[in-house]
Order: C-alpha cells, then sequence, then structure tokens
C-alpha cells in the first residue's frame, strides 16, 4: 500500500523539482529497538542539553511537538510546525546541498526519517531523525534563528557548484550508507572512506556551494553561541549526539570566534571536530551571511559568475541590468577588451523570464537546443539600447519591417528583419525578434538564421549569475537524485524476537502497570540469549529496580567498556528519576 505523504499548506508551495526527494514516512518501519534508542538519546539529551543548550531548545522541544518517549511523525510535526510558519518533509539520507538549501528557503525541514542504530547511539554520520528531528526542529521556535535559516537556504539555494561537489556528495552519502547499515563487509567501508579522503585531499578551487555548505556546518551543524569562554550549543549535530554535545565544550575543542573565515574551514563529518564557531547572537548569523553573499555571483555578476556557469555544467541563470534573466546550461561566451560580456551561449532546454516569471512563449519549447545572444551598447552611442526611446530606437535601425543592421560597441554586428519586441510591463524593452539574422564577430559567423526566428536579449551588462532556474516552472529538472540508497536490511528471526522483548517491556511501561515476574523473565532470556544487549536490561531495571539486574548491568560495564559510559549515563537518569542521584 502507497504510503501518504503528510502535508501541510507550506509543502503545497513547494517546486515540484523538489518533489523527486521527499518519500513518505513509513512509522511501522521503527521497530521497539528503534523506538527504546529514541527515548535514550533523547532522556539523556534533555537532561545535559537543559544546561548546556541555548535557552530556545528546551522551550522549542514543546513548541515544535518533539516527544522524549516516541519517535514523531510527520502528521504530528506538521500539524504542530503549522503554528510556527514551518513545515518538515521526510528523505532519504543527504539530498544534493543546492536541494537541502531550497527547502530552508521555503521553510520546510528536510528530515532523514530513518533512525540510528544501537550500535551507533552517540553518533552516526548519516543524517537521521535523532539529527533532524530532535536537532534542528527545536531551534527554528527562535524567530531569530528561523529566519537565518530561511534565509541562508535562498542564498544557499542560488549558490553554483562544480563537478567535484557532486562527486564529493555522493562518495559522502555512500560513506554515510554504509556505516549505518548492519553486516557491510569491513573493506567496503574502507573503500569508501578511501573515495572521501582522496576526493578530500584533491587540490580543487572550492566552489560557491562548497564555501556555503562550510558555513552551513560552522552554525546551523555544529554552532556554538555566547562567549568564548561560555557558549552554549545550537547546532544541530551537537544537540542530536550525545558524546560531541559534551565532548564539545572541554578544552579539547579550539573555539573560535565566528566570521566569515568558517567558510574556508574543511570538515570531515567522520569524527569530532577539533575546532568550532562561536557567534556572540543569531543576528551575527545574518552579519556574515549577507557578507559572504556579496562575494557570490549572485551578487555580483560580470564574466566570472559566467564562466562560474559554464563550469559547473549545470542548470544555472544570469540576470541583465535590465532584469531579463536567461535560464540554461551555459557553453560559452565573449568577452571584450574590459573583461565584459558581450557575447554568451546556451546549450539545450533554456527559457528567458522577467523578475523569476517565465516570458510567454519564450520557454524550453521554443529554446529546446539552446540560446544565444550579443549584449551592450551599440556603436557610436552613449545610451544603452533599454534606455533608448522609440525615436533613437529608429535611428540605429532597431525597428520593425525591413532589413536592420547595427553594431555593437564590442564590434559584434547583427543584420536581419525585426518583427517584434518583448518589453516589461514599465516599458522596458527586453527582447528582440527577428525573422532571418545574422551575427558576425571580427569575420566569424556566431549566429546565421537566412530563415526562422531569431530573438536578442536586450542588456549591456550582467547583474547577477546563479545557480538553478530563474523560474522553476520552466524546468522539468529530474537530476541529481542519488543512485545510492539507503541500505535496510531484513531483521533476522533472532532480532525480531529480541524486538518482541522490547515491545512488552515497552508496553508495560507504557501501561504504568508493569509486571515485575514477567519482566524478570524477560531479563534472564536475554542475558542468556542476547548477552550483549544492554539497553533492554535497563529499561528492565528502571522498572523493576531488581538487584540481579542492576548487578548484570554493572557486570556488562566491565565487559564491555566501550558502551559503560551509556549504561552508567542511563543508571544516572533512572537514579534521577526517582531523586536519587548516585
Amino acid at each position: 500500500m502507497e504510503i501518504p505523504v503528510t502535508s501541510n499548506p507550506l509543502l503545497d508551495r513547494l517546486p515540484k523539482h523538489l518533489g523527486q526527494y521527499i518519500k513518505a514516512q513509513d512509522y511501522d518501519q521503527y521497530t521497539p529497538i528503534n523506538q527504546a534508542v529514541w527515548r535514550y538519546v533523547m532522556r539523556k539529551n534533555v537532561a545535559h542539553l537543559s544546561q548546556v543548550a541555548h535557552e530556545s531548545y528546551m522551550s522549542g522541544l514543546k513548541k515544535t511537538g518533539i516527544s522524549i518517549d516516541n519517535i514523531p511523525s510527520m502528521y504530528g510535526m506538521n500539524r504542530i510546525l503549522k503554528e510556527i510558519g514551518w513545515a518538515a518533509v521526510a528523505v532519504d539520507g543527504f539530498i544534493p546541498p543546492n536541494a537541502f538549501m531550497e527547502f530552508q528557503a521555503y521553510k520546510v525541514l528536510v528530515i532523514a526519517s530513518d533512525i540510528r542504530q544501537l550500535e551507533n547511539i552517540e553518533y552516526t554520520p548519516a543524517p537521521d531523525i535523532i539529527h533532524e528531528g530532535a536537532g534542528h526542529a527545536p531551534i527554528i521556535a527562535s524567530p531569530d534563528y528561523a529566519e537565518y535559516l530561511r534565509r541562508f537556504g535562498e542564498i544557499g539555494a542560488r549558490a553554483i557548484s562544480n563537478a567535484h561537489d557532486m562527486d564529493m556528495y555522493e562518495a559522502v552519502r555512500k560513506l554515510s550508507i554504509l556505516k549505518e547499515a548492519e553486516g557491510i563487509a569491513q573493506e567496503d567501508i574502507d573503500a569508501a572512506e578511501d573515495e572521501v579522503n582522496r576526493l578530500q585531499q584533491m587540490t580543487v578551487e572550492p566552489s560557491e556551494i562548497a564555501l556555503i555548505r562550510n558555513l552551513h556546518w560552522w552554525t546551523v551543524e555544529y554552532g556554538l553561541i555566547g562567549t568564548l569562554e561560555d557558549p552554549k550549543l545550537y547546532g544541530a549535530g551537537l544537540l542530536s549526539s550525545l558524546g560531541e554535545s559534551k565532548h564539545c565544550l572541554t578544552d579539547a575543542v579550539k573555539k573560535l570566534p565566528y566570521s566569515i573565515d568558517a567558510a574556508y574551514q574543511e570538515f570531515d563529518i567522520t569524527q569530532m571536530q577539533p575546532q568550532l564557531f562561536v557567534t556572540p547572537d543569531f543576528g551575527y548569523l545574518m552579519e556574515v551571511l549577507e557578507e559572504f553573499a556579496e562575494t557570490m555571483a549572485l551578487r555580483r555578476g560580470g564574466w566570472r559568475g559566467v564562466q562560474k556557469l559554464i563550469d559547473c555544467k549545470q542548470l544555472g541563470s544570469i540576470e541583465l541590468n535590465t532584469g531579463l534573466q536567461v535560464s540554461g546550461n551555459f557553453s560559452n561566451m565573449i568577452q571584450d577588451e574590459d573583461n565584459r560580456v558581450v557575447y554568451f551561449e546556451t546549450h539545450g532546454p533554456s527559457a528567458l523570464s522577467y523578475r523569476g516569471k517565465e516570458l510567454i512563449g519564450l520557454g524550453t519549447d521554443h529554446f529546446r537546443k539552446g540560446f544565444s545572444s550579443p549584449l551592450g551598447k551599440l556603436k557610436r552611442s552613449s545610451m544603452a539600447i533599454e534606455n533608448m526611446s522609440p525615436r533613437d530606437l529608429k535611428a540605429f535601425e532597431i525597428y520593425e519591417g525591413g532589413i536592420n543592421s547595427f553594431e555593437f560597441e564590442s564590434g559584434i554586428t547583427v543584420t536581419g528583419m525585426i518583427t517584434t519586441g518583448t518589453r516589461s510591463v514599465d516599458g522596458t524593452l527586453l527582447v528582440v525578434h527577428f525573422d532571418g539574422c545574422e551575427v558576425s564577430y571580427k569575420g566569424n559567423k556566431l549566429i546565421s538564421r537566412k530563415n526562422g526566428p531569431f530573438d536578442m536579449v536586450i542588456g549591456s551588462s550582467v547583474v547577477s549569475a546563479f545557480a538553478g532556474a530563474a523560474d522553476h516552472h520552466s524546468f522539468d529538472v529530474k537530476s541529481n537524485v542519488s543512485s545510492t540508497a539507503t541500505i535496510h536490511n531484513e531483521l533476522s528471526e533472532e532480532d525480531k524476537k529480541l524486538n518482541e522483548y522490547y515491545k512488552e517491556v515497552r508496553d508495560q511501561r507504557e501501561a504504568k502497570s508493569s509486571q515485575e515476574t514477567a519482566l524478570l523473565t524477560i531479563f534472564k532470556i536475554v542475558k542468556e540469549q542476547y548477552p550483549t544487549d544492554w539497553l533492554l536490561s535497563l529499561e528492565i531495571f528502571e522498572l523493576t529496580r531488581n538487584k540481579e539486574v542492576l548487578a548484570h548491568l554493572e557486570s556488562l560495564m566491565i565487559s564491555r567498556a566501550n558502551i559503560a559510559h551509556l549504561i552508567k549515563d542511563g543508571l544516572s537518569l533512572v537514579m534521577e528519576d526517582n531523586g536519587v542521584i548516585q
């Protein structure tokens, strides 16, 4: 049976192309062990984070409907998030950075609906519902932080990437999946790790998306707030990690004042971070974000911006000083001696828009194979074409009917019969339409169409260049969905039985009528048949305070030193709940 995607008015506004990343949350996939893992992490986190997290975290848990005892459902989250103007969708692990940012721009939290294994209870490199639901969601209850997150998404979605970014994304996604899955051969994990290391060590000029991803990591994921001497946690990676939420406040982690320098600090998802950045407040995050945005092609445009789009080999857009936008896969440009873009080309489906809206009849159906056009001022004219009156245009042979010929300052010449033009609502000339046209530069024919339509955009400069389409309705984008899917192992009969025992204990706790005899019978079976399991014994001790169960847990702390601290922390929670702190 197909599981419906829980909606929210904000989700109905999402661009169609983002739908390819959304998956329904199958709540029945969560096993009783998964629920126990969630409960343990949340109980421990809340006890610790109430002392070390930003003040908005605890109130945010209530506002966003995050339960300590149960894995959140998308239905419940969307119903409550709607009240603070946000929504949530489930996805399969990591998704491409631009898509992730675009969801944020629409005030939608992206939540990886899988949950970490018991073996990875402290930390997992794979995004999971503990990280997303318990880490990201509560902090957005802070209006200042929520606005930062939205604005970050808006800017980040326009950041231009390169081929190395996509290789890195695929490698990191694969490694995170293999590390979280059961029964994966160590050589496969090692090979995936080697590939991530190989890509990280390559000397590649960082793209805009790589730099802004770093800013995202050091704020949204691993940010501290306050003073260097007494910082508080607000990054989701810290809020959702039992180990790192403590480790990050020790002297072993260097604390640095947050600045734009964080954009140039790389990170490793497979280990705890050696340094973290501290922002004085959420407002300062916005200041640094805007400072970074000023370095982007989004704000600077020009030939460098067009070159970034050519190099990225992905869908992108430029905006001209007239407000006209061209979207497509940019493939070529010509610059004049002052490095101004005087001609550009796209290949494949392309579209023309104005202020984010596709111009009628000038979409991908019209430009199926690409688009090209000269730019700039006309020779012997101090006035840009877009500023010319009808009389000025006629003086330069830009008028309807007849064979027209004119020359740009760059030396590009255009000859053809003008049929009409497209103007903006305020009367600015945006596009001149020809029936047959020839465009030449330095003796070379750039465009030669004796018959058929040719459309020349009007503009004297490229003021912006950015990733994606100017109008998201223009393209049916179905690329960038990874072929590497999250691995869901079938439970063995032994695991199924263990989950049944977890469910019996959970049912008794929720019914608040626990039967000690039945619980101790389960304990003896688990002790015999599942000697390495510790969490169920901890839950049984919580309900019974039985000395034999406590002795078994203490024995496990000796025999399994690597998880001794987890058992000790769990016992502390049990004792604190009863007013007995040991």
